[in-house]
Order: structure tokens, then C-alpha cells, then sequence
């Protein structure tokens, strides 16, 4: 004989109850936990960026607004060297590669030490491009006149900086070489010859031969000839490095009289 157990009409009642109520409960669980979820995404700050400081104008800059020529640096291409410089060229023990041009970058702080960076960039476009974004250089040089592997034709030096369509390969640049085939010669539009993507591709080369290679920077071997001594245009930088920021104390170390710069009209003939 089977006996059936019957739980008592209040208890049956309490569970039936308990059973209505927990779905509804736990619904407004997480109905509290979102408002607070959504709030935590939305004041999610971003971490700041780096502190910027604006760069002096370099020689050339200085005539060319005397001149009213509008194809000169502009302070917005300092931020972007700025931002974009690895810890690498930050360090303070960097400060032995550049005491010709900057004594006290080792005791500077942070931003003082972007900023000489943004103007050494600007020095250097100065001596190799004239600050003209779409200088273009085919060099005649047995040195450098070789074929370029990415666009197979003869190497040509382009932009502030003066790269070639290689350095996509070699520093992960973005030039983009099947693009700017399509295009005008001097075209802006051109990849390579846009300020940010030529600026950010020099930032590349320089850490790979301060940081990567540990070489000096002034050196026969540099990529830029400008800073090579004895070749032509590193009088013309030399002369660009004169109005370095003030923090870094001093002037840098001024080349012999036969070493005197071209005037900036020279190089304005790019």
C-alpha cells in the first residue's frame, strides 16, 4: 500500500509564493547592477596624453615668415612628432648623443626633452627639404642613386624628410607605394608625402639607429646625409640648429667658418 504525504496547506502556499517571487527578484538585481555598469563605462576616462611644449622656429622658418612664404613648418606637425616619440629617445641617458646640441637634456623634464626632439626634426626638414612637404629629389650620387625594391625605379628622396618608398619595408612606414603611383608627382595627397605619415616614419629611423643600433647621432652611417659630417647639407643643418629650445642651455657647438650654411634660398630650390 502506497501512502501519499501532503504538505500542509500553508506550506504549499509559502513555495508557491517563493516560486512567483524569485524570477521577479532577480530580475531587479540586475536591474540595479546595470545603471551602475553603465555609469562605470561612461566615466571611463582615457589615460592624458604627454605634456606638449611648442618648438622655436628654426632659421629657415624665421626667413620664410619674413618672406610671407607660406610652404613652412607648422606647430601642428611638432605634436605629432611629440606624441610619437618612444621612451627610447625620452631617456634621460640620451642626453650624451645630443650634448652638442642640447647640454642639459639629461636634467631636462619630460616635455623640455619632446620638445628639442620636435625642433630637431624641424632642423633637420629644414636642411633636407627646405620645410616643403612635397619636395621631391632624384639624386644623381652613386651612393644613392640605386634602385628603390618597392616602386622599381630609381631611388627618390621625397617629402620633409626626404624617404623613399624602401623605408615602408625597413621602419614599417606607411607609404603606400600602389596608391601613389596614380598620383601627380608633387600631389599632397600622395602617402608619402603627407607630413604626418613622413614625420612618423623619420621618429622610426631615428630610434633605429640611436636606440636599436646604439650609434651616435651625427655619424657617417646615418640614413640622412645632412647628418653625416663632411657631406653636403650638414653645414646646412648645423646652421638649422641654432635656435634649439632654451632649456636645453646654450647654443650647440658652431661649425668653422668654412663650413658656413647656404642660405635658406638654396634650399628652397627643392
Amino acid at each position: 500500500m502506497l501512502f501519499t504525504v501532503r504538505a500542509p496547506h500553508k506550506l504549499r502556499i509559502a513555495i508557491a509564493m517563493l516560486a512567483l517571487v524569485l524570477p521577479v527578484g532577480l530580475l531587479a538585481l540586475r536591474a540595479m547592477r546595470t545603471p551602475s555598469d553603465a555609469s562605470a563605462a561612461v566615466t571611463a576616462v582615457p589615460p592624458p596624453g604627454p605634456e606638449l611644449k611648442p618648438a622655436p622656429s628654426t632659421p629657415i622658418a624665421e626667413e620664410k615668415a619674413t618672406l610671407g612664404d607660406d610652404e613652412t613648418w607648422r606647430p601642428e606637425w611638432d605634436a605629432t612628432i611629440e606624441k610619437a616619440l618612444p621612451q627610447g629617445l625620452l631617456d634621460p641617458k640620451m642626453g650624451r648623443t645630443v650634448r652638442q646640441f642640447c647640454p642639459r637634456f639629461r636634467s631636462m623634464s619630460e616635455p623640455d626633452r619632446r620638445a628639442f626632439w620636435a625642433y630637431f626634426f624641424q632642423a633637420l626638414s629644414g636642411a633636407e627639404a627646405g620645410l616643403k612637404p612635397t619636395s621631391d629629389v632624384q639624386h644623381t650620387e652613386p651612393q644613392v642613386a640605386v634602385t628603390d625594391h618597392v616602386s622599381h625605379r630609381m631611388v627618390r628622396s621625397e617629402g620633409l624628410l626626404q624617404l623613399n618608398y624602401e623605408d615602408s619595408r625597413r621602419y614599417g612606414c606607411d607609404f603606400d607605394w600602389n596608391a601613389d603611383k596614380r598620383l601627380p608627382e608633387h600631389d599632397p595627397d600622395k602617402t608619402i608625402l603627407q607630413p604626418e605619415n613622413n614625420l612618423l616614419c623619420g621618429v622610426n629611423i631615428l630610434e633605429n639607429q640611436l636606440v636599436v643600433q646604439k650609434r651616435p647621432l651625427i655619424t657617417t652611417s646615418s640614413y640622412w646625409s645632412t647628418l653625416r659630417p663632411g657631406w653636403p647639407g650638414y653645414r646646412i643643418f648645423l646652421k638649422q640648429m641654432a635656435n634649439v629650445p632654451s632649456a636645453c642651455g646654450g647654443r650647440p657647438a658652431k661649425s668653422p667658418a668654412a663650413e658656413e650654411a647656404a642660405p635658406a634660398t638654396e634650399l628652397a630650390s627643392r
